[in-house]
C-alpha cells in the first residue's frame, strides 16, 4: 500500500507567497515585470476604488484607503501570487446598507470585526470548505449584485433629482427613479454615454489600453472645458485629501459590537467567497496554486488595517487580479506596487480628482455591473440542468429582491439538497438469486443467473456512497425478497462511504435476517465502513466480515447447506 503524503505543517500552510517568490532568486527582470503590472492594475483600480466607495455611500477617499492599505497587506501576506486586494463591487449593497443604518463608524467597526473573523477562519483552516459553495450560487449572487449595482447608478447616470432619500430596496428604488425621470439632466446623460462608449470601444479596438481611466479622464476634461452643469467629486465631496489619515480605532463598546455582528458576519462570508474565488481564477490563468487559509488570514489583516485607516471592506478583486496576471506579473510585489502607485496619486495628484463627474464613475460601475452578469454561464446552466437552474434563479431573485445573505444561504441549501438527491439516485443495489458462481475470476458487470451453483443464497451488490439520502431506497430493495434464502452476501466493495443512517439500515436488515434464520456475510467493506457497522451492532454472530466476495460466497454457501 502506498504511503499517504504527510499533512503540510503550520509554516508551510501560512508562509506568504511573497516569501516563496523571493526565495526563487527574484531579480531585476522580475521586478521590472511586476512594476509594469502594478502600474497597469493601479490605472484600473484608481477610478474603480473611488466609484465603489461613492456607490457604497461613503466618500471616494475611503475606497482609495482600502486599496492602498488593504491591497498592500493582501499582496504582502497573502497565499496567492497574483491576488489584488481592494474594494469590490460585490460589497456595495452591504456597505451602503450598513452606512445608512449605523453610519461610517458602524461600518468601520463591522469591517474591523470581519477582519478578525476572516483571520480566525484562516487559522482554523476552514478556508478549504469555502470551495463547497455551488457554482450556480456564485453565478446567481454575482449577477444579483450586478443588477443591484446598476440600479443604484441610474440616478447618477441620468442626473436625476429624487424627492427625498433614494430607497435601498430595489422596487421602491425603481419607483422613485421612475417618478424622477422628468428631472433627467441632458449633459449628465451625455457624459454617461461618452464614458460607456469609450470604455466599450477601447475594450474592443485597443484592449491593452486603460479604457476606464481614459474614459474617466476624457469625461473630466469635457466637464471642465465646456463647462457642463454636472455634479463632480469636487462639488459633492470637496475633493480628496492629499495624505493618508493616522490610524485609529472606531468607537468600541459591547453594545455596538453586538449591533454590528450581523453586518460583520455578512462581510466575512462574502469576503471569504469573493477572495478565494478570485484566487482560483488567478490559479486557472497562471497554472499556480494558492494557499487558501493563508489568503484568508491576509484578507483578515487587510480588513483590520483598512478599518484603522478609515477604509471600507477589502477583498480579492477578480477583474483587477486577472488584469495583473495578463499584465505579466511575476509575484506579489506587483500588488504591493499597485498600492504604492495609488498612494502616489493621493499624495501628488489628488486635486485632479475633483473634476471627475459622478456620471463618469457611475458609467464605470454600470460596465462593471454588466460584466458581473455571466451570460454564458446562465445559458449553460439553463441548458444542462433544471435543478441548477432552480438554484441559480432562487439565489439571483432573493439577492435582488430580499437580501444578499439570504440569497446565498437559500441557494446553498437548495444546492446541497440537489446534491443529496443526485447522490441518492446514484446508489444502486444489484441483487440476483440464485448465487453467482464463486469460481469466476472476473465476474461480469451483472450477476448472471445461468452461473448459479446454489439457490439458497442471495447476493446484494451495493454501488455508490451509502448515506441517509439513499438509505430508504436501499432498505426497500433489501426487504423485497420473494423467497427466504438461507444466506445473504452484501458486497460493499464498491461503497466508498457509509454514514450512521445507512449503518442502521444494514443493522435492521441483519436483525430481520437473524429472525428468519438466515446468515449475513459482508464482503469488501473498507476499514472505516467496517468500524461504523460494528459500532451499530453489525457483528458476529449476526453478521460476518470477509475481505473479498469469493470468501463471503464460500462462507455463505457453507452456512446454507
Amino acid at each position: 500500500m502506498a504511503a499517504r503524503p504527510a499533512e503540510p505543517g503550520f509554516v508551510e500552510l501560512f508562509t506568504p507567497k511573497l516569501v516563496t517568490t523571493l526565495r526563487e532568486h527574484y531579480g531585476r527582470a522580475d521586478f521590472k515585470a511586476d512594476a509594469v503590472a502594478g502600474l497597469t492594475v493601479a490605472i484600473v483600480a484608481l477610478p474603480l476604488s473611488m466609484a465603489i466607495a461613492i456607490a457604497s455611500g461613503v466618500t471616494p477617499d475611503r475606497g482609495l484607503y482600502a486599496a492602498i492599505v488593504g491591497g498592500f497587506i493582501v499582496s504582502a501576506l497573502g497565499g496567492s501570487r497574483f491576488q489584488i486586494g481592494g474594494p469590490a463591487g460585490a460589497f456595495i449593497v452591504l456597505v451602503a446598507t450598513t452606512v445608512a443604518t449605523h453610519g461610517v463608524d458602524g461600518l468601520l467597526l463591522a469591517t474591523l470585526m470581519s477582519g478578525v473573523m476572516l483571520a480566525a477562519i484562516g487559522f482554523l483552516r476552514l478556508g478549504t470548505y469555502i470551495k463547497f459553495i455551488p457554482y450556480p450560487v456564485t453565478v446567481g449572487f454575482t449577477a444579483g449584485i450586478g443588477v443591484i449595482i446598476f440600479a443604484s447608478q441610474v440616478k447618477d447616470l441620468l442626473g436625476l433629482t429624487l424627492a427625498g432619500t433614494e430607497p435601498a430596496a430595489i422596487l421602491p428604488k425603481l419607483e422613485a427613479i421612475g417618478a424622477a425621470l422628468p428631472t433627467a439632466n441632458v449633459p449628465t446623460i451625455a457624459i454617461s454615454v461618452l464614458t460607456v462608449g469609450l470604455i466599450l470601444g477601447l475594450k474592443r479596438w485597443r484592449p491593452h489600453w486603460p479604457g476606464m481611466l481614459i474614459a474617466v479622464t476624457a469625461a473630466a476634461v469635457a466637464a471642465s472645458l465646456l463647462p457642463l452643469p454636472v455634479e463632480t467629486i469636487g462639488s459633492k465631496f470637496g475633493g480628496i485629501p492629499q495624505s493618508l489619515p493616522m490610524p485609529s480605532l472606531p468607537p468600541l463598546s459591547l453594545a455596538k459590537m453586538a449591533d454590528m455582528l450581523p453586518a460583520a458576519i455578512a462581510f466575512t462570508l462574502l469576503g471569504a467567497i469573493e477572495s478565494l474565488l478570485s484566487a482560483v481564477v488567478a490559479d486557472s490563468m497562471s497554472g499556480r496554486r494558492h494557499r487558501s487559509n493563508c489568503e484568508l488570514v491576509a484578507q483578515g489583516m487587510a480588513n483590520v488595517a483598512s478599518a484603522l485607516f478609515g477604509g471600507i471592506c477589502v477583498t480579492g478583486t477578480i477583474a483587477r487580479t486577472a488584469t495583473n496576471v495578463r499584465a505579466g506579473a511575476h509575484g506579489p510585489i506587483a500588488g504591493m506596487l499597485h498600492s504604492l502607485f495609488l498612494l502616489a496619486f493621493v499624495l501628488l495628484a489628488a486635486p485632479l480628482a475633483s473634476a471627475i463627474p459622478l456620471a463618469a464613475l457611475a458609467a464605470v460601475l454600470a460596465v462593471v455591473a454588466w460584466n458581473m452578469v455571466e451570460r454564458h454561464a446562465f445559458a449553460t446552466l439553463f441548458r444542462t440542468s433544471r435543478g441548477d437552474t432552480l438554484v441559480l434563479m432562487a439565489t439571483l431573485l432573493l439577492t435582488v429582491f430580499r437580501d444578499l445573505t439570504e440569497g446565498i444561504v437559500v441557494g446553498f441549501t437548495l444546492g446541497a439538497l440537489l446534491f443529496l438527491h443526485r447522490m441518492a439516485q446514484s446508489v444502486e443495489v444489484e441483487s440476483e438469486l440464485p448465487l453467482v458462481a464463486d469460481d469466476q475470476a472476473d465476474r461480469p458487470e451483472r450477476y448472471d443467473p445461468s452461473l448459479a451453483r446454489d439457490a439458497k443464497v442471495v447476493v446484494h451488490h451495493i454501488t455508490g456512497a451509502f448515506f441517509f439520502g439513499a438509505a430508504a431506497n436501499v432498505g426497500a430493495v433489501l426487504d423485497r425478497i420473494g423467497e427466504t434464502p438461507r444466506a445473504y452476501v452484501l458486497d460493499f466493495s464498491s461503497v466508498p462511504f457509509l454514514d450512521s443512517t445507512a449503518a442502521a439500515t444494514i443493522e435492521g436488515f441483519v436483525r430481520k435476517a437473524e429472525r428468519l434464520g438466515a446468515v449475513v456475510d459482508i464482503a469488501g467493506a473498507r476499514p472505516a465502513i467496517r468500524r461504523t457497522l460494528l459500532a451499530h451492532g453489525v457483528r458476529r454472530p449476526r453478521a460476518r466480515f470477509h475481505a473479498s466476495l469469493d470468501d463471503a460466497v464460500t462462507a455463505a454457501r457453507e452456512a446454507a447447506e
